[in-house]
């Protein structure tokens, strides 16, 4: 089993070089990925609250917000050779489908093929209409954007005719590094989520769940693939757990088939990173 590490970088800690620094740092301690999480925009008030916290409220710091995905990615890329990076997760349906297949093909491209695209429907609706996109067809938009990333990644023309999208031949270039394409993770905890993982995902990703929880879920997304006729050997199984994480707690995860385990890397102060990498290190070497 691989381990990587969640980290949503923010600012104004999250500095070039600091940046810099923990993508070498992670690459020695032994890491696999880095994920991402992604938010465009912020609100003080929203009709559904935040599912990662007991409060209902995104964790940012005063007068601090996300980092781009896309372009930390980049940057964090130049400062590592081997490191993989993953969105947990790209919010699909607020954006611009051909905009998102360019902008992922290039960086599989820019990295040698170190890319996983982890995706979901997202839950603020907010966030989606000040995109510019309908909240309540998100998920029927979301299967129709991937399709179409598959044949933008794959088709030397791309063509698609869909409800939401209509896209005329068109060429883009530069495919993707990874064949068939980069691998798509999709993300959500519903048999909605199930569905469209089993349709269209390479795997799935589950967030905060603890090993319990996995065994569980995991029933519902066997009966998801077997649907599709699919199993498990050619689905990759991507979970970041609740923060703190023992070297049992690897081992059972490994026990239930789990590929990824993406561990929280938590304060992002200097000196608390150094300390929780020295803890991931540990993990890394249970998981052997």
């Amino acid at each position: 089993m691989k381990i990587g590490t969640f980290s949503t970088f923010m600012s104004p800690l999250c500095t070039p070089e600091m940046i810099g620094n923990f993508a070498r740092d992670a690459e020695n301690a032994g890491l696999d990925s880095l994920w991402m999480g992604e938010h465009v925009v912020l609100f003080d008030k929203t009709e559904i609250p935040y599912p990662g916290s007991k409060d209902g409220k995104l964790p940012v710091p005063e007068g601090g917000g996300m980092l781009d995905t896309v372009a930390t990615i980049g940057y964090l890329a130049a400062c590592s050779k081997t490191l993989r990076f993953g969105t947990g997760i790209t919010l699909l349906p607020q954006r611009n489908p051909l905009y998102t297949a360019k902008e992922f093909a290039t960086l599989d491209w820019l990295t040698g093929g170190r890319i996983d695209f982890g995706i979901g429907i997202g839950w603020c609706k907010e966030e989606v209409i000040a995109c510019g996109y309908s909240f309540e067809d998100r998920g029927k938009r979301c299967d129709e954007i991937l399709e179409m990333l598959k044949i933008l990644w794959t088709e030397p023309t791309a063509q698609y005719h869909g409800k939401y999208y209509d896209l005329e031949p068109c060429h883009l270039d530069p495919k993707p590094i990874q064949k068939p394409h980069i691998p798509i993770i999709v993300g959500g905890h519903s048999k909605a989520g199930f569905r469209r993982a089993a349709k269209y995902g390479s795997g799935w990703y589950g967030f905060q769940m603890n090993v319990e929880q996995t065994a569980q879920v995991l029933v519902e997304l066997d009966a998801a693939l077997a649907k599709e006729n699919r199993s498990r050997d050619d689905f990759e199984l991507v979970i970041t757990p609740p923060y703190r994480v023992s070297a049992d707690m690897v081992k059972a995860y490994a026990d239930l088939g789990v590929d990824q385990l993406i561990v929280h890397l938590g304060n992002q102060a200097a000196e608390r990173i150094s300390m929780r990498l020295a803890e991931l290190e540990t993990l890394v070497s249970a998981a052997a």
